[in-house]
């Protein structure tokens, strides 16, 4: 166990995780490249806990009295193997180098290798919850060494979230080599299918129910109150809806352009799916709703060329966009998992996903009342081929696919974009079927390029001549 931990990078995320481990005991060394960043951060928060401020790189690294454990907080790419690279002559054997930004599986993954066999330890870990999670208690995903893990498991289970238990904290240990990482880009993607999802919701009830934004967020509140859909993201959905502008007087959301950003994360999940060979509609339909809204010149053009359409009005009730909202979600969260699992297998990470889906139960962004039942199918069945076999998600898609399916064809016949709740429905109605229509895909290929198949009632690999 280490009492030191060192961080480089004062942004937002790094300082209020120097913080949060002050506070909970720790010696905390800090340096910022921009030396002014770490002055200011000394006068604002020196008193919280024992903090030593460091001005150069050689004087961050001779303020540790023994093994050093060192959290790297800076932007994930080149710039992290900048600071690898100028930490490494000075180092020494055991030291631990912890990347706790949003950094690329794979590079994670080189980077565990290149300083395991240079005699270092490193962990990729994933850290979600945003500012106020990194101070007050956050969810952690490390990788990598499970022996540096272990010497600083004291303090991070001090500085993790609750998961709801009277002792159970969210952090532990995924896997080696890019395997926190790996999880968290798979959470970040689940929170774009989440956060779509919750989008698509309000426009229906704003354009198939009438709603103004005051009952909008009223109904998002009483969502947040019930069983099925409470979570962090319906929680600060309800909250938006309250807030005014205060320039205008207006309700803020009216005022904010239709225009969403990423930072890459989303994207990285649907190209490693790709990758992996595993299907995730809802989270693909989440990143390119982002980048169709940030073609907003485009969009503005083609609604005056195209012109009203002559649709049918769509009249739904709140309760029943409810539970196509639940159904959906569920969806999100079983790709991301079938995700998890296919990579843990093809790395060999042994990842426990029922763990994942515990320490997902607090501080994250996408921590919901969703995550106790998902926790527990994976507990009772750890190798459960897809969240959609649980018996209890069997049944609760059962109760509810009716209303679901009203809800995604009223919407398309009133020409209200729904594409993350349509691709999650498509979702569940393909992996339900037995029988789906690729068989002619396969004639096609054979039959344009001889690229063979299977057949029905025998064994073996057939190619035939189709125009003979």
């Amino acid at each position: 166990m280490t009492n030191q931990l060192g961080v480089i990078g004062l942004g937002t995320m790094g300082a209020n995780l120097a913080r949060n481990a002050a506070r909970n005991g720790a010696e905390v060394i800090v340096f910022n490249r921009t030396i002014s960043k770490t002055d200011e951060f000394m006068q604002k928060h020196a008193s919280e806990g024992k903090f030593v401020a460091a001005h150069t790189i050689h004087d961050f690294l001779k303020a540790f009295t023994g093994q050093r454990a060192i959290l790297i907080m800076v932007k994930a790419g080149q710039p992290v193997d900048d600071v690898i690279a100028e930490l490494e002559p000075m180092l020494s054997p055991g030291d631990i180098l912890i990347d706790g930004g949003n950094s690329f599986y794979h590079d994670s993954e080189r980077r565990e290798k290149d300083l395991t066999a240079k005699g270092f330890h490193y962990l990729g870990m994933g850290v979600s919850g945003g500012e106020e999670g990194a101070l007050w208690g956050p969810s952690m995903m490390p990788g990598g060494s499970e022996e540096a893990f272990n010497a600083l498991k004291p303090l991070l289970l001090k500085m993790a979230a609750s998961d709801g238990t009277a002792k159970g904290k969210c952090v532990s240990f995924i896997g080696k080599g890019g395997a926190g990482h790996f999880v968290k880009m798979v959470h970040n993607g689940i929170e774009y299918g989440d956060m779509q999802l919750i989008a698509e919701s309000y426009h229906l009830l704003k354009t198939a129910c009438g709603l103004s934004n005051e009952q909008i967020g009223a109904i998002f509140t009483e969502w947040n109150n019930g069983k099925e859909l409470q979570s962090f993201l319906i929680e600060i959905t309800a909250k938006v809806f309250k807030k005014k502008d205060a320039d205008t007087g207006s309700e803020l959301v009216d005022m904010i352009l239709d225009k969403a950003g990423q930072k890459g994360t989303g994207k990285w999940t649907t190209q490693s799916a790709l990758d992996l060979g595993v299907a995730i509609p809802t989270i693909t339909a989440a990143v390119d709703a982002r980048i169709l809204s940030s073609q907003k010149d485009e969009r503005v053009s083609a609604s005056s060329l195209i012109g009203e359409l002559a649709v049918k009005s769509a009249k739904l009730q709140p309760k029943q966009i409810a539970a196509a909202l639940y159904l959906s979600k569920i969806c999100s969260y079983a790709q991301g998992m079938a995700m998890i699992a296919k990579a843990s297998k093809e790395y060999g990470w042994a990842i426990d996903i029922g763990e994942v889906c515990r320490i997902w139960k607090g501080g994250c962004i996408i921590r919901s009342t969703l995550l106790r039942q998902f926790e527990k199918a994976f507990k009772n069945n750890p190798e459960l081929a897809n969240l959609l076999m649980d018996e209890s998600m069997i049944k609760i898609f059962a109760r509810k696919h009716k209303i679901w399916r009203k809800v995604v064809a009223s919407g398309v016949l009133a020409g209200i974009p729904l594409p993350a709740m349509t691709a999650s429905i498509s979702y569940f109605d393909a992996y339900r079927s037995a029988k789906l229509p690729q068989n002619l895909t396969q004639a096609q290929r054979d039959f344009f390029g001889a690229h063979t198949y299977e057949r029905t009632d025998k064994p073996g690999v057939f190619h035939t001549q189709w125009e003979n």
